[in-house]
């Protein structure tokens, strides 16, 4: 098992940043009319899981950590809407955001273990 010295270790993170960097490069190619709106809430979402869970991370408390891991999880549940959305209304393709919702599947599954595990 590998140590833990800081968040950047944790497996929850890495996976938060591969979703996040999926959904920069998608967003890349959605119409340049989309920046202020879907690119920007997909953006925003992607980004704010690993940033939670690095927050909650940093935090004195396990209620504290549980608390942003819960947003991390919120931010998931965002994100997954924005993609679907975004596919239903033509701006991608289903296959586009396949592997991006397979990850936050996977992330689900881990937040919901790590919770278990610090409760």
């Amino acid at each position: 098992m590998s140590e833990i010295n800081d968040f950047k270790d944790l497996k929850i993170w890495q996976k938060g940043m591969d979703i996040a960097e999926k959904c920069y490069f998608l967003t890349k190619q959605f119409p340049r009319d989309e920046l202020y709106g879907m690119v920007q809430q997909i953006r925003r979402a992607a980004a704010s899981i690993p940033a939670n869970i690095a927050e909650g991370y940093g935090r004195r408390t396990t209620s504290d950590y549980i608390r942003f891991i819960n947003i991390a999880q919120g931010s998931m549940n965002e994100l997954q809407t924005h993609l679907i959305l975004s596919q239903r209304v033509g701006l991608c393709m289903q296959k586009d955001i396949e592997s991006i919702l397979s990850l936050i599947e996977e992330e689900t599954r881990m937040i919901i273990a790590l919770i278990k595990k610090l409760k």
